[in-house]
């Protein structure tokens, strides 16, 4: 007689009452499990096990699945990083009652709690819409949210712009790195619109006055041209 072994793979209904009798478990032992992508935690669980992780530098909660990225390659995010920050850094040092965050914690909701590339946020004694928890972290939604994505494809575009849109992030920027592409919404009566950039491919904000943006030399990493244009943006609000 033959005997066939078959294996079942499960379905999401079931993984997902496999990794909660997982929280139970570890509740109970006082083990911490280690985040990994899939995961379906509440945001109390999800922050319990990054705070047991110090080494781990990002993580996101998203709709209540957990993203851990994979390590980051220079030309593709790194070096764009760095270019934003430069010129939203040059924005902020000029304007007062604006804070600028590099890859900060934000509190949305119970079920998700990103770290985004970038905010730049209204002071909340300026009248913002978000603030600092007591334990340092961003509770509701930025003024501004940018992210670096390799493609249309990401989740970028997808689940977490319908969550930056749920929750009230006014201007959402997304660069398509690999696609030379550069994604700018205004949020407006419920859903997102792109900003198109006028006669001069320049791209201006409509929550921070004189926030301008060269979307040709970003993506040509003409930075001198990028600030350029952002301090004349400034000088003209």
């Amino acid at each position: 007689m033959v005997t066939l072994l078959v294996k079942i793979k499960p379905n999401s209904k079931q993984l997902k009452m496999v990794r909660e009798r997982e929280q139970d478990t570890s509740a109970v032992t006082g083990a911490i499990p280690p985040l990994e992508s899939g995961d379906h935690l509440t945001r109390n669980e999800f922050e319990r096990r990054y705070h047991a992780m110090p080494n781990l530098k990002k993580a996101e909660l998203i709709e209540g699945v957990v993203y851990v990225p994979s390590p980051l390659r220079f030309e593709s995010h790194a070096e764009p990083h760095g270019h934003l920050m430069t010129w939203l850094g040059t924005y902020q040092v000029m304007t007062p009652g604006t804070r600028l965050g590099d890859n900060p914690t934000v509190r949305l909701d119970l079920d998700n709690e990103p770290q985004p590339d970038a905010v730049l946020l209204i002071d909340e004694a300026a009248g913002g819409q978000s603030r600092l928890g007591q334990d340092g972290y961003i509770e509701g939604a930025p003024e501004l949210v940018v992210e670096i994505a390799a493609s249309s494809t990401a989740n970028d575009l997808h689940d977490k712009k319908n969550v930056y849109r749920r929750s009230g992030v006014r201007e959402y920027l997304v660069w398509q790195v690999l696609d030379g592409k550069l994604d700018w919404f205004v949020l407006t009566e419920g859903r997102y619109h792109s900003l198109e950039p006028d006669h001069s491919g320049i791209i201006c904000s409509q929550v921070f006055p004189g926030l301008w943006l060269a979307v040709q030399a970003l993506l040509d990493g003409d930075m001198a041209r990028v600030l350029a244009v952002v301090q004349q943006g400034v000088n003209s609000a």
